[in-house]
């Protein structure tokens, strides 16, 4: 499958990512999912030697430095599957949410020319002062403070030159790897790599386009519009655009400094409460929320409120997905087994076969632990973190959306734990359940939906008789076709066809030797000899070289 590979560059970077793979010990990856053939082939060859440094390395740290050697893609990649908490294990989701995007800036001449593209006209003649040292720089961009000709100060968010081609070419050798992966590691199918890398690919591409990230942020600071407690940075459209997002400036305190939090004496308590109720009015009442709240996109501002920015990622759950997350985390805080158990087999339809009766008794059995337990020493978190764990018990996980949603929560109570150790999620998050409930039952609502209901089954009633119709007239036609893909039962068709086609060049092969040896063996009648002579040669060596495909043919299935 790697031989369909378009360009020269593809195949360069195919070299360094199975490089890469082989220094930090993962060289039987790299052969089972056949990078070895495609580069020996290639004629590029590889080092299979690992290193013994590496031995007393764990696996999640082997994964984390080999990813953040491979560059910004692998990295986003990484952080991406920190968030799967539903795939991977705590020590590999905590190891891979160890990756930074800390990487070296691009100097401001190499990124002038592409912000006098993007501005119009040259920086210093938009803006009244630029700093070229930027604030910061990551995979994917870098940020430099600006002032406006009022003493605005701004953030200048500019794409790194030539990022989108560099992802590119790495996500089309990734989703290469996925389907390989899928076609010949069993073992690993479970954590359904194709699926991952399409949400994956998915997810950057809109990361990358830095207008989608400003129309975000503009839709979440719509949601809180009069709210006191959330200030969402202005987006300055005139210069912002897919390679450049132009934004206000936040003062304040970062996430990570809780000692200049102290010293500002602001109250730690208030700000916990503050971050719970903006995360929970996201996910639980406008169903569009930041994916990715840590520490480092939070600054805490000198009068009380929070800071929020960067909204390249961000997460989407429709209002019947809220009310499945609502019936979860009320079935936790209020200890009702039954009620998770329906909303888990729910959300895992299409992910896989689980016992049903088991999966029930051991979530019934998880939620039975807390019977008992004050509101208060409830830590929400580590609840989801268990269901999540059941579910990868009985191959199950969640769709994108929900994971999304539980690593903002974990981070949430993380935040909310190291500002104020007394930090009670649950509670936070009662009223918020308890309000969703009853929306969702209100006289207005329950009509609403009934009347949609109503509409899509007169629809679904209207086109009735024209869809028999149709499916008739086909079957008449003789045009009603049934079609069924059975995977497996292909590739043993082609391993028949394989066989039977070795066979035929197998007999040919006889016939050519027989066939020859007669005709030499005649020589000397009334046809002249040496044309009998050269005809038998040819046959002879058609039958070698025909022994030599049939040979050749075997060594290459058997290495396959």
């Amino acid at each position: 499958m790697w031989e369909s590979l378009g360009t020269v560059r593809d195949l360069g970077r195919l070299q360094q990512i199975a490089s890469v793979l082989v220094a930090y010990g993962f060289s039987d990856v790299v052969r089972r999912i056949g990078l070895a053939g495609a580069l020996e082939r290639a004629g590029r060859m590889l080092h299979w030697q690992d290193p013994e440094a590496l031995a007393h390395m764990p696996p999640p740290v082997r994964v984390r430095r080999a990813l953040e050697e491979l560059g910004p893609t692998f990295v986003k990649l990484g952080q991406m599957l920190a968030t799967r908490v539903d795939l991977l294990p705590p020590e590999w989701t905590a190891e891979l949410g160890k990756l930074q995007n800390a990487v070296p800036a691009v100097p401001f001449e190499q990124i002038r020319p592409q912000l006098v593209e993007d501005l119009g006209a040259g920086p210093e003649e938009v803006f009244a002062r630029i700093e070229q040292t930027p604030l910061a720089a990551a995979s994917l961009a870098q940020a430099h403070r600006a002032w406006l000709a009022d003493g605005s100060a701004v953030v200048l968010k500019v794409r790194r030159p030539g990022i989108r081609d560099t992802v590119e070419a790495d996500l089309r050798l990734l989703a290469r790897a996925a389907e390989i992966i899928e076609a010949r590691a069993p073992d690993l199918r479970r954590y359904r790599p194709a699926r991952v890398v399409h949400e994956f690919a998915l997810s950057l591409r809109r990361e990358l386009d830095f207008a989608g990230e400003g129309r975000n942020a503009e839709r979440i600071a719509a949601n809180f519009a009069g709210h006191d407690g959330i200030v969402v940075p202005k987006v300055y459209w005139q210069w912002t655009c897919e390679r450049l997002n132009v934004q206000q400036f936040l003062e304040g305190i970062p996430g990570t400094d809780l000692a200049a939090v102290d010293a500002a004496g602001l109250d730690r308590r208030a700000l916990a409460r503050t971050g719970a109720d903006i995360v929970l009015k996201m996910v639980l009442e406008d169903g569009f929320f930041h994916a990715d709240p840590h520490p480092g996109n939070i600054f805490y501002l000198p009068d009380g409120r929070i800071g929020v920015i960067d909204f390249g990622m961000v997460g989407r759950v429709s209002a019947g997905r809220r009310f499945q997350i609502v019936q979860l985390l009320h079935g936790l805080v209020a200890r009702e087994p039954e009620a998770v158990a329906a909303v888990l087999a729910e959300w895992a339809e299409g992910s896989g076969e689980p016992d049903e009766a088991r999966l029930q008794a051991d979530i019934g059995a998880f939620v039975d632990q807390y019977h008992g337990v004050p509101l208060k020493d409830l830590h929400m978190g580590q609840m989801l973190l268990d269901v999540t764990a059941i579910l990868r018990e009985h191959g199950l996980s969640l769709p994108p959306d929900l994971a999304l949603m539980v690593k903002a929560f974990l981070t949430l109570e993380g935040m909310g734990r190291q500002l104020d150790p007394d930090f009670d999620m649950a509670s936070a998050a009662a009223p918020y359940l308890e309000q969703a409930l009853l929306r969702h039952w209100l006289p207005s609502a329950v009509l609403r939906r009934g009347r949609r209901g109503l509409r899509e089954a007169l629809a679904l009633a209207g086109d009735m008789p024209r869809e028999v119709r149709r499916l008739l007239r086909m079957a008449r036609r003789g045009r009603l076709h049934m079609q069924m893909d059975v995977t497996t039962l292909k590739a043993f068709g082609d391993q028949g066809d394989r066989a039977a086609n070795r066979l035929t060049m197998g007999v040919v092969t006889a016939a050519l030797v027989i066939g020859s040896s007669i005709v030499m063996h005649s020589a000397g009648g009334g046809v002249p000899s040496r044309w009998l002579l050269a005809l038998g040669v040819a046959g002879f060596v058609g039958a070698v070289l025909a022994g030599l495909w049939i040979l050749l043919s075997i060594w290459r299935s058997g290495r396959g």
